[in-house]
């Protein structure tokens, strides 16, 4: 009986190690993160499809892990709670304004300095939601007012507030979301500026900027990084009045998957500061007007920036 006991313990002790093994698992305390896999959120935006490319590729090449993008989310909500139900690990792309809005609910205090705003962004995130925001990529994407170069030139428009003598004939396209977003919506842009558009367009983001240059639109309101500026060579406002939070890009991790996987926060590091508006806006470009895959962007930029030189 005892031998017969001790076969079939043998026998399960050599079927659980078979099963750990093809699930790539270790004996419960033996597996020390050297290997495992990284799952990035990434929204579906240009922007956020590239800078998760880019991880993926840099936690590839520097790491024992895999990684893997899961794309196409909605927006920066759908990625908070990606991350808040430990379906991804970091999310490839958030934004302090928005955060301080939409996942934190606050309201935007203008008298404090951008600084001050990313600094609470991030404390807030790190005590509430055991996460941590890595300082920015080095860019923001902010709404931002834009003319054709023609309109700015003839009328003598170079911000925000030179916008005021023809607004009331104005016709403008806008983000239908931002009319009645609180905080930096219309409503507040109109007390802050003390001025108000004579029609406003709600209209898909990605038609606003073909709108503008054909002459449909006299201004619109479009997002600073988008590689369609530079496509129908916009110009774009300078926020005079600061009205626009700070939306410095910045890569997201869950403290729990730093702590699983020791060698990712130096990683994640390695793009700070390292991409600026008009980088971005050319990146962009590259996959909105020259139709060139995201991965392929991001790669090239990695090569062509040396992050792939030597071993690991």
């Amino acid at each position: 009986m005892r031998h017969l006991q001790r076969k079939v313990w043998s026998l399960v002790i050599v079927a659980l190690a078979g099963v750990m093994l093809l699930s790539g698992c270790g004996f419960p305390g033996l597996n020390n993160s050297s290997t495992g896999t990284v799952r990035i959120a990434s929204m579906s935006t240009t922007e956020s499809q590239i800078m998760a490319e880019m991880l993926k590729d840099l936690i590839e090449h520097d790491t024992n892990y895999k990684a893997t993008i899961v794309s196409n989310l909605g927006s920066g909500n759908v990625t908070f709670n990606a991350q808040k139900r430990n379906d991804a690990d970091l999310s490839a792309v958030r934004y302090t304004g928005t955060d301080l809005e939409s996942i934190m609910g606050k309201k935007i205090d203008r008298s404090r300095t951008q600084a001050q705003t990313d600094a609470y962004v991030h404390q807030y995130f790190k005590k509430h939601y055991h996460m941590t925001y890595f300082p920015s990529y080095g860019f923001a994407d902010t709404y931002a007012w834009m003319v054709t170069k023609d309109y700015a030139k003839k009328n003598h428009v170079n911000t925000v507030s030179d916008l005021k003598s023809h607004a009331s004939q104005m016709k403008v396209g806008i983000d239908p979301i931002w009319e009645n977003r609180h905080g930096d919506g219309y409503a507040d842009f109109k007390r802050t500026y003390g001025f108000s558009f004579g029609d406003l367009y709600p209209m898909q983001i990605g038609l606003v900027y073909e709108a503008l240059s054909q002459g449909r639109m006299d201004a619109v309101l479009g997002y600073s990084t988008d590689g369609r500026i530079k496509s129908y060579n916009l110009k774009v406002l300078k926020d005079n009045k600061n009205f626009f939070p700070p939306y410095n890009c910045s890569v997201v991790a869950n403290d729990a998957a730093l702590k699983q996987y020791p060698q990712l926060k130096k990683t994640l590091r390695k793009l700070n500061g390292k991409i600026s508006l008009n980088t971005m806006q050319k990146l962009n470009y590259e996959v909105d007007n020259n139709l060139e895959e995201p991965a392929t962007v991001a790669k090239r930029y990695l090569h062509q920036h040396n992050y792939f030189e030597g071993g690991r």
